[in-house]
């Protein structure tokens, strides 16, 4: 989910759900180690818990220096992404590549361990190529496992590493749920979180009766409100029952606060496409969010983006 859930996506998504819990995007190793991307480490402190920082890396001193900024920095867990297949990221030597060599990423995982006392989960495919036999990915696990790794995130597809862009990697491979259902099955101890192609809460609810969790994004991303019953339907919690308009316009108020911080329109507003959606104005409403980012006057056009939700 690069360049999706940032700082101000995780704001929008606390206004609408109290209890899911959030991951950043994917940041790599040597861009906190260079300093280059220390701004995205940001999270709001006072609502964004529970909130999980997923690193890229394949260095285990890296990960560690890396598992100790994250834990200073109070993340609530730290996942390691070996389950994406941009080239870009096997170029660096880490993501879905990393599957082909399960014992450094037992290395990596127990130097991330060694460094803090924050939980390490891992986020993999359930394979690699041609290799999306149920054996692969138990065996896969196997090597990787130790007594403190509670938790893998599995998105049901196997990584075509190439020919395909990250894009056609979410959507050509074909999903293959049974793999990870088996995967409960061998390691009933160990927590098992499903992702990839769940749409929206009531279909995760039938995951939930195989496994011990599941993790959604870009259906939420492409259409936040459908996961304003979360926190009733998953956590047995009263919602928070905001409508859209109240989402949104409370969204719209950080929004000219950040503005003021210095992130500009283009950063925040991008994350309400999709906040309408579905809806007969959902068009006009992406239309005038544009014309907002060009113009730079949110304050003018506020009140007719609300009245369109």
């Amino acid at each position: 989910m690069m360049q999706c859930t940032d700082i101000h996506d995780r704001f929008l998504f606390r206004l609408i759900s109290k209890k899911a819990f959030l991951y950043t995007e994917m940041v790599t190793t040597g861009a906190i180690i260079h300093g280059k991307c220390l701004e995205q480490l940001n999270f709001n402190r006072e609502i964004e818990h529970p909130v999980a920082v997923q690193l890229g890396g394949s260095d285990p001193t890296d990960l560690a220096i890396c598992s100790k900024i994250c834990s200073s920095l109070g993340y609530d867990e730290i996942n390691l992404n070996i389950g994406c297949p941009s080239e870009r990221v096997q170029k660096g030597s880490f993501g879905a590549c990393l599957m082909q060599d399960p014992e450094l990423v037992k290395d990596c995982i127990v130097a991330m361990q060694e460094a803090t006392s924050i939980p390490i989960t891992i986020k993999c495919r359930i394979g690699v190529n041609d290799r999306d036999d149920i054996n692969f990915l138990n065996e896969f696990v196997a090597k990787i496992l130790n007594p403190s790794l509670k938790t893998i995130i599995v998105h049901a597809r196997v990584a075509i590493l190439t020919g395909l862009t990250p894009r056609q990697n979410r959507q050509i491979p074909p999903l293959k749920y049974e793999n990870v259902y088996q995967l409960k099955h061998e390691f009933p101890g160990l927590e098992v979180v499903i992702n990839g192609g769940i749409k929206d809460v009531d279909d995760s609810l039938e995951h939930l009766n195989k496994v011990d969790g599941v993790m959604l994004g870009r259906s939420p991303y492409d259409n936040p409100m459908i996961v304003s019953n979360v926190d009733s339907k998953i956590f047995n919690e009263i919602d928070l029952g905001k409508d859209r308009q109240t989402v949104l316009r409370e969204y719209l108020q950080y929004c000219l606060h950040q503005l003021d911080q210095g992130h500009p329109l283009s950063r925040t507003l991008k994350h309400i496409f999709g906040l309408n959606r579905g809806l007969k104005n959902a068009k006009s409403f992406r239309k005038l969010i544009l014309e907002t980012i060009q113009k730079n006057n949110l304050e003018v056009t506020q009140e007719d983006l609300i009245s369109m939700v």
